[in-house]
């Protein structure tokens, strides 16, 4: 049986099936980590498009629909709340283009700067007792990870030189 016999098939499903209950509780613990914190923090889609818009500047929706690989329609609806919310607003294309662009606006970038600082010092408090070394390990898969599911999807997230660097 080409790719190792039944056992070995057994046991490549379970890590399988047991990497994929943990990324599902990963994204379930990142939100409860900051359940004590006093105040709303963004929706998560508010996050994620502040987020894509301060690495890569002001973007169309449809610029937008196609980094998040989503339907126009529901980037449209995501973005409207956050132009209701006045966390981010529309304006005309910095490069001279025909499409109105869309970029957070100040109360959108504090709020997206708050919760990143809760969000790390919700990390920092998980990770207390664990070692530089394994911290390094952690954040080397992890971005292994994401950037294998980036190279498949053919859609690179922008990261800061910085943290490339490091991870390499």
């Amino acid at each position: 049986m080409p790719g190792g016999d039944v056992t070995e098939d057994g046991e490549r499903d379970a890590m399988l099936a047991g990497i994929e209950r943990e990324c599902m509780l990963l994204a379930r613990h990142q939100v409860m980590v900051n359940r004590h914190v006093d105040g709303p923090l963004l929706e998560r889609s508010a996050y994620l498009l502040i987020s894509r818009l301060e690495a890569a500047g002001p973007m169309s929706i449809g610029q937008l629909a196609e980094a998040f690989q989503l339907d126009t329609s529901t980037v449209n609806r995501q973005v409207a709340a956050l132009l209701r919310g006045g966390l981010a607003e529309r304006i005309p294309d910095p490069d001279g283009g025909l499409a109105r662009k869309l970029r957070a606006t100040d109360e959108g970038r504090r709020r997206y700067a708050a919760d990143r600082e809760r969000y790390y010092h919700g990390l920092e408090r998980v990770l207390t007792g664990w070692t530089d070394e394994d911290r390094a390990e952690l954040f080397e898969m992890l971005m292994r990870l994401n950037r294998s599911i980036e190279d498949m999807q053919g859609n690179a997230w922008p990261r800061p030189e910085a943290t490339v660097d490091a991870g390499r």
